[in-house]
């Protein structure tokens, strides 16, 4: 590999600025997918920083899809910068799970989902959208919280908006969703209360009703942020 314009950093910077960095280079090398980038250590003496922010920065970039790390080998490009939405993925994916921004993102995107959703649906979209509410009410009957089928039923709808560009943004942002997921649905009595917001969300596709879907879908969501923010406890039991 060929010198590289790799600069250091002026100050001790969080993981975000090692990213940059690290993308930076990659775009001036204009590396390709499979190329081998350098070891955490070359990383590390050639900025200047701790090695746990290189690995912090290296883990900001495998959740995001960009390299893959493979243990004894070395660091693979999967994906160029070009591939990505790197500013809105990279900042809300590395929030905490609590982080009011992740629900407004998902307030952004999800209704409009649901929207197109009502649009769009086939008999199989709406097939795949039972089997999940399905297993999520299996799942609460047996004590559990539903979560990986409340993850499949969230994604079912974002299949059957038909819309490239969505299921690529929500699929940047999927780890940052299925946090928020979990954080709400660990909630006490939360679960059983996701279940019937989904249900209505369905219902509302099924008719093919987008305003209702739409609203539905917003309403759903602002409960569960309100829930896993700040505890809404009256809330939970109005909607009981």
């Amino acid at each position: 590999m060929t010198e590289h314009p790799l600069r250091p950093l002026r100050r001790s910077p969080l993981y975000e600025e090692v990213v940059d960095r690290l993308r930076e280079f990659i775009d001036v090398q204009q590396l390709k997918p499979g190329d081998r980038l350098m070891s955490e250590r070359e990383i590390t003496e050639r900025l200047g920083v701790s090695r746990t922010s290189v690995r912090q920065a290296l883990t900001a970039l495998r959740v995001l899809g960009m390299v893959e790390i493979r243990h004894g080998d070395g660091i693979y490009l999967l994906r160029s910068p070009a591939d990505l939405i790197p500013s809105l993925a990279l900042e809300v994916l590395h929030s905490d799970a609590d982080h009011p921004m992740i629900w407004e993102v998902r307030e952004g995107i999800e209704p409009q989902a649901a929207r197109l959703a009502a649009r769009r649906r086939t008999d199989a979209d709406l097939a795949a959208m039972a089997d999940a509410l399905e297993a999520m009410e299996a799942s609460i009957a047996e004590g559990g919280e539903g979560v990986l089928a409340d993850r499949h039923f969230h994604s079912s709808i974002i299949d059957a908006a038909r819309n490239p560009l969505l299921r690529q943004l929500y699929d940047e942002l999927a780890d940052a969703v299925n946090r928020t997921s979990e954080a709400s649905l660990s909630e006490g009595g939360r679960p059983p209360i996701s279940l019937q917001g989904h249900l209505a969300v369905y219902e509302a596709i099924r008719r093919q009703d987008e305003e209702l879907a739409d609203q539905r879908m917003r309403h759903h969501l602002a409960l569960c942020a309100r829930s896993a923010l700040r505890g809404d406890k009256p809330l939970r039991r109005a909607q009981a």
